[in-house]
């Protein structure tokens, strides 16, 4: 009875322990179904507020266009108006004077002839001159309605039938946007971001990706391009920043609708090269190295062993994507690459514990060089190093057989080679030695 008991209270144990499980499930969609539903719900309001503020815009700039255009036709009429009159008037004038003439000749002619009969011929003769004089055949032109301006208005109501139209046909609602972030990756100081298309209808010409700190109110452009990812640099650790990305279709001006926004950290902290050796000077975040003209040679490593196997280690420069922003005269000891511990005193990475590749692209490991080798490191060039773990034997404190897996790619090639030492390694120090000045290196 005793056993039956405990049984009972077992299989009731696990009964609350899965009702416990399922409404936590529960609770979790009913989660699921709120944040998709305040996302439906901001996202139309913000719709709303982004098509009335738009058409109010629209609104706005045809009134002003319409008034431009009015304006324009009413100071046209205005033009015409008065330099047709102008003719007129001027004719006018001498019409007016005509008839003054007239008037004063036909009371000069009245007084004559009704004038004394001894100055009678005296005033006749002088009268006769006076009109003679005057020309009374000559008679001003006065132009023919017909060949006068007539202005009117001409108007095509087919623009009423066009605005309608374009009008109808202005602006679109998409329920989904045609792209959408697909994945974040922690990279040390960085995020890989990659996106991907989620309308097969859709063409891609370029894509527009969109970054913000969670405490800043805009964002800004981060990248813009053909390729669907993109590694942000410059992130703080441990921070939240807030993405999204939007696309503009095969021939077409406007973008997309936007993303839906989605977080993203890095738990990683940024790469850095050490400060303090003498023949580099570092950029103010410390990823970039320039070889300097100082005659102190060694090698500069990094401030901490920031590389661990499973990410990818690139050097490439800051805004065109090489390696080598500028390359001085190159030197067989000239090396890239990871070491297990900083040894000082070296003037390269062609040693013992460390595997690198020189700027005439041969590759070492512990010293030794091998003979598969890349292209040279130039202007232009990207240098990659990816790394997995392969244990051989025992991996304890006291040391062990312990290799790893070593991918070198530069410049579309590649190498592989197994990487053999005596102690485990979860994490690595990386470096650089250039023996002339002018050779400039970003890590990431």
């Amino acid at each position: 009875a005793e056993a039956e008991a405990r049984l009972l209270l077992q299989e009731a144990q696990e009964s609350i322990e899965a009702a416990r499980s399922y409404r936590r499930e529960l609770e979790q969609r009913l989660r699921g179904l709120q944040q998709a539903r305040e996302q439906i719900r901001e996202s139309a309001t913000l719709t709303r507020d982004v098509l009335e503020q738009h058409f109010n815009d629209l609104k706005g700039t045809l009134k002003k266009l319409l008034d431009e255009r009015l304006m324009s036709l009413l100071q046209e009429v205005d033009a015409i108006e008065q330099d047709s009159i102008k003719p007129l008037d001027e004719c006018q004038k001498l019409i007016e004077h005509g008839v003054s003439t007239a008037d004063d000749l036909l009371r000069d002619g009245e007084s004559a002839v009704h004038g004394d009969v001894g100055q009678r011929n005296e005033k006749l003769c002088s009268f006769t001159k006076k009109a003679l004089h005057i020309q009374l055949d000559s008679l001003p032109e006065v132009p023919s309605l017909v060949d006068v301006p007539c202005l009117s208005a001409q108007l095509d109501d087919c623009l009423l039938t066009i605005l309608k139209n374009q009008i109808f046909s202005h602006g679109t609602v998409a329920s989904r946007p045609p792209v959408q972030l697909e994945e974040f990756v922690e990279k040390p100081g960085g995020i890989l971001v990659r996106w991907c298309k989620v309308d097969d209808d859709f063409i891609p010409q370029d894509y527009r990706l969109q970054y913000r700190k969670s405490t800043a109110s805009h964002f800004e452009d981060v990248y813009v391009g053909s390729e669907t990812e993109f590694i942000v640099l410059h992130i703080d650790p441990n921070v939240d920043y807030q993405f999204r990305v939007c696309a503009r279709g095969d021939g077409r001006q406007e973008w997309s609708p936007w993303s839906v926004p989605q977080f993203g950290c890095t738990t990683l902290v940024p790469h850095e090269w050490t400060t303090g050796l003498e023949g580099y000077s570092l950029s103010s975040r410390r990823n970039i190295a320039l070889r300097n003209d100082s005659q102190s040679c060694g090698v500069l490593y990094s401030k901490a062993p920031t590389y661990f196997c499973g990410q990818t280690l690139t050097f490439r420069q800051v805004l065109s994507g090489q390696l080598i922003e500028t390359v001085g005269q190159p030197d067989r000891r000239d090396s890239l690459g990871v070491c297990v511990e900083q040894q000082n005193g070296y003037d390269s990475l062609q040693r013992d514990k460390a595997v690198c590749i020189s700027t005439n692209g041969a590759v070492f490991v512990n010293g030794k060089e091998m003979t598969n080798q890349l292209p040279a490191v130039t202007s232009g060039s990207t240098v990659t190093f990816d790394m997995e773990v392969v244990q051989l034997g025992p991996c304890s404190n006291e040391g062990g057989n312990f290799k790893l897996r070593v991918t070198i790619s530069s410049n579309n090639r590649e190498v592989v080679f197994d990487w053999v030492l005596d102690q485990c390694c979860g994490s690595l120090y990386f470096g650089c030695s250039f023996s002339y000045p002018g050779w400039k290196v970003l890590v990431f």
